[in-house]
């Protein structure tokens, strides 16, 4: 597991959906995460401009001007907060558009509220810049420096692999879609039908789990990819 860290995170919700919002609110506020709440994409977004947020949790099928749009708005105003994207789409399509318009992570709805409050957290200690250096068991990782090591044992990694597992180490425990790490790593210049992921999960694994006795990368069949340690 990660390292916990203490950290206040204030957290804005644009939402449409009232009864969702108040359900998300009350768990965020359980989890001592203090939640604004927007109820439009302009609304939201003038507060998204107007104070500072750890997290903006963002529906997509907003009315007028709709999730994509909003976080377009804020990427071209120089905003870094990260957004975690709520929607009913499930797409390859949709997620990688989420991507392009600048979200950092999709939760599809309906969610478990443990789920949320888990990214919410892992989002608001990546834009912390609190986790330079990241712990999963016997796997760690110095992102200003760029060192991998295991058990004492440092661990060379191609810049591709490096992002991979940087990505698979922030996200820890949680499942990160194939998607995912595919915009993350190539971007625009993705092509869906490469074999190129494959590749270079092989390399990582090759690196970081076949020299020992366990393995921290696991594959989740029809979701993606975690890198856990088992307790």
């Amino acid at each position: 597991m990660n390292q916990k860290i203490n950290q206040k995170i204030d957290v804005l919700l644009i939402e449409d959906n009232r009864a969702l919002s108040e359900t998300v609110i009350a768990y965020l506020d359980l989890e001592g995460i203090d939640c604004d709440y927007a109820g439009t994409g302009s609304q939201g977004l003038k507060l998204a401009l107007a104070h500072r947020y750890e997290v903006i949790l963002l529906d997509i099928n907003l009315p007028r001007m709709n999730g994509l749009k909003v976080c377009e708005a804020l990427r071209a105003q120089g905003v870094d907060v990260s957004v975690l994207m709520l929607t009913a789409r499930d797409t390859i399509e949709d997620k990688l558009a989420g991507f392009n318009a600048g979200t950092d992570d999709y939760l599809v709805k309906p969610f478990e509220l443990s789920e949320l409050v888990a990214r919410v957290k892992v989002l608001a200690k990546r834009r912390s810049g609190l986790s330079k250096g990241l712990k999963v068991g016997p796997l760690t990782i110095d992102v200003s420096l760029r060192l991998a090591s295991r058990g004492g044992q440092t661990i060379n990694l191609t810049p591709t692999c490096w992002k991979i597992l940087e990505l698979l180490m922030r996200e820890s425990p949680n499942v990160v879609s194939r998607e995912r790490i595919e915009a993350h790593v190539w971007g625009d210049d993705f092509l869906p039908d490469t074999n190129s992921l494959k590749v270079h999960l092989y390399k990582l694994r090759q690196k970081v789990d076949k020299p020992f006795a366990s393995n921290l990368i696991h594959t989740v069949p029809n979701h993606g990819f975690a890198l856990r340690a088992d307790d």
